[in-house]
């Protein structure tokens, strides 16, 4: 069942007690940035950078910590899968599903990405949202979901029995080998479950199976970033396009994308603290021999 963007639940066995759902996380208390702080963060940024990400295919980028990233749609209805990395650890990196638990299925401003274990901190801050607008659909839809793990060549080729080589998963490996100057075979492993930038998708009321439909990004369209700690990015430009027909092969108009990095007033960052790594003491209930 779909909840709102600030819970997450289960429901209670049959057999159990009645009473409903069950919240799973004390979602109030999930560690945010103060809100008068992020509006003067966001009234003081300016862009120092941009990169261009071209159509079915991938590129990286940092951002020190404090300062800003915003994903924008430029010439035409596309989506982005966002991976993230802690710029000096990569193996810290955006937990989809620990985000998702955290938040919902989809996440707007507000929400936070939050890093894999044993770090469990907020990695990025949503900032701004122009499709905040769009909400729920009638068919259980949303934007920018953290359900879908990315399109890759492997299932690809389970399901259709060729290779395509510009899957997202592909797009971000190729991205990742050409930043860090190391074979495919080497960074593989460090790509991960995405952020669905732009992505409009849902579970269908029957089956309960993940649906994509037209996305309705144009351009002009952002979605806007504070780095909590410092950085490394990879955003892929889908090769499905706007997500709203066919997927992973070379029939669907595609787009750019652009990142720009934002950098906020010295005095607005003189008192910004990055998020601390989880406190937990990580004995696992063991003690030492």
């Amino acid at each position: 069942m779909f909840c709102g963007s600030e819970c997450f639940i289960i429901k209670r066995l049959w057999w159990s007690d009645p009473g409903g759902d069950v919240i799973c996380y004390e979602v109030g208390a999930v560690p945010r940035r103060d809100e008068g702080w992020l509006r003067r963060w966001r009234e003081s940024l300016q862009v120092v950078d941009s990169v261009r990400v071209a159509p079915r295919d991938a590129a990286t980028f940092e951002v020190p910590a404090g300062h800003g990233f915003r994903i924008l749609s430029v010439e035409g209805p596309q989506v982005g899968d966002l991976n993230l990395w802690n710029a000096d650890d990569l193996s810290e990196r955006f937990f989809s599903g620990k985000t998702r638990q955290l938040h919902a299925t989809h996440v707007t401003r507000g929400d936070r990405l939050w890093s894999s274990m044993p770090g469990i901190r907020a990695m990025a801050t949503i900032t701004h949202d122009t499709l905040e607008w769009y909400g729920w659909d009638e068919e259980g839809g949303g934007v920018h979901d953290v359900i879908g793990t990315r399109c890759d060549p492997y299932t690809n080729r389970l399901l259709k029995g060729v290779d395509y080589h510009h899957c997202c998963h592909s797009n971000l490996t190729r991205a990742m080998a050409r930043r860090l100057d190391r074979p495919a075979s080497e960074v593989e492993p460090l790509i991960h479950d995405v952020l669905n930038v732009f992505m409009c998708t849902g579970f269908t009321l029957d089956t309960h199976q993940y649906f994509m439909k037209a996305s309705p990004v144009r351009p002009g369209d952002h979605l806007e970033f504070l780095a909590d700690i410092n950085l490394l990015g990879a955003l892929s430009a889908c090769p499905g396009g706007d997500c709203g027909s066919s997927h992973s092969d070379d029939r669907t108009p595609c787009y750019p994308l652009q990142v720009d990095i934002l950098a906020p007033s010295e005095e607005v960052l003189a008192s910004f603290e990055p998020e601390p790594a989880n406190a937990y003491d990580r004995s696992h209930g063991m003690t030492e021999a």
